[in-house]
């Protein structure tokens, strides 16, 4: 096992984020200049924290779905459930901005018995469709709100730039695999005696792996598999449902286009290396809503709420399921043996030139 997944560090995770969450609590009841945002969080409504709670349910529904539609649909849902929900609970506790819940996947897949090249592949191919529907919303939302199709305010800095430069970034991605098999060929003729040949073989191994994980999801979202489409966008949709349901408890909720918007490029506040993002992502939240013209103390108290049950919920949810996934990994004999016909994958990879 990983030694940051190891249950004392994670335990020691759960006792900093505690602390963290502790202090600005504190802060808020104590500092001057935040009556406004007090006063909203002690007229929040209770059922719109109700639904927050479950909307957050909703998301880790979708992030169980679009895990197990693209790892492996033999394995059983038990296994599943364990593994998603333990790397939801890691992606909320461990400063990696989501890495650490791919690494304890993977981790959890290799013992479990899934064949390290198509745990390679598909680790990518994850990564892949659960940021597509973050990318094709950003865009669709932001030409719709500059062009005035969706209800929004915003310069078209702050609307059409975001959708051109990530339609730019989705092109990119789709080109990936040429460029990323091109740079592999430099080094097809090292020597594997030499530390630098070493290096470059690996190097090239990583770049293979990488290209067929693009092309996998990129064949896995041309197939329509509903597990992954409805997954990956429940897991998105039910995040910016929680996020709105938190504005509903303290005040107003933004027209939907600021909603998303402000929720999608406020979320690259959580690829600031702290525990759960801790920080990062609502200051980044409150700042690009504040930037659409967002009441800020609403704001403030909105994405405190939202992130006080977006990090609570998948830890709830997913500190039982590591405890049973270590007990299942540890009694039975690799459960996920039976994805070993997939190691050659269900769908096809486009030819390789």
């Amino acid at each position: 096992m990983p030694d940051e997944l190891h249950p004392r560090h994670l335990v020691v995770r759960v006792l900093e984020v505690a602390a963290i969450i502790g202090v600005v609590a504190i802060a808020i009841g104590a500092l001057p200049g935040l009556d406004e945002v007090r006063t909203r969080f002690a007229d929040a409504d209770p059922a719109w924290i109700v639904a927050v709670a479950l909307a957050e349910v909703g998301s880790c529904g979708g992030y169980l779905l679009v895990f197990r539609s693209t790892f492996c649909q033999q394995m059983s849902w038990g296994l599943s459930y364990d593994i998603a929900m333990s790397e939801l609970a890691a992606n909320s506790l461990l400063p990696t901005g989501g890495a650490g819940g791919l690494a304890l996947g993977v981790w959890a897949l290799r013992q479990a018995g899934m064949p390290t090249a198509h745990i390679a592949r598909r680790t990518v191919a994850f990564f892949v469709v659960t940021s597509a529907a973050n990318f094709f919303v950003l865009i669709v939302v932001g030409l719709a709100v500059f062009l005035g199709i969706l209800a929004g305010r915003g310069s078209a800095l702050l609307t059409l730039l975001p959708a051109l430069i990530t339609a730019l970034g989705v092109l990119l991605v789709g080109l990936s695999p040429k460029l990323l098999r091109a740079l592999g060929e430099h080094g097809a003729d090292a020597e594997r005696d030499t530390l630098t040949g070493r290096v470059r073989l690996i190097l090239r191994a990583w770049l293979e792996a990488t290209a067929d994980g693009v092309d996998q999801a990129i064949a896995l979202l041309r197939s329509r598999s509903f597990g992954v489409i409805v997954g990956s966008f429940a897991y998105m949709a039910f995040d910016i449902a929680a996020l709105g349901f938190g504005f509903a408890a303290v005040g107003h909720v933004p027209p939907l286009g600021v909603l998303v918007l402000g929720y999608l490029i406020g979320q690259l506040g959580n690829l600031i290396p702290l525990p759960g993002g801790i920080g990062g992502t609502e200051g980044a939240l409150v700042g690009v809503f504040a930037l659409y013209h967002v009441n800020v103390s609403e704001a403030a108290a909105a994405v405190l709420l939202y992130r006080l049950l977006q990090l609570s919920i998948p830890s709830l949810l997913g500190v039982p399921a590591f405890v049973r996934l270590r007990r299942k990994l540890t009694r039975a004999e690799r459960p996920a043996l039976v994805c070993q016909p997939l190691g050659l994958d269900v769908v096809e990879l486009p030819a390789k030139t």
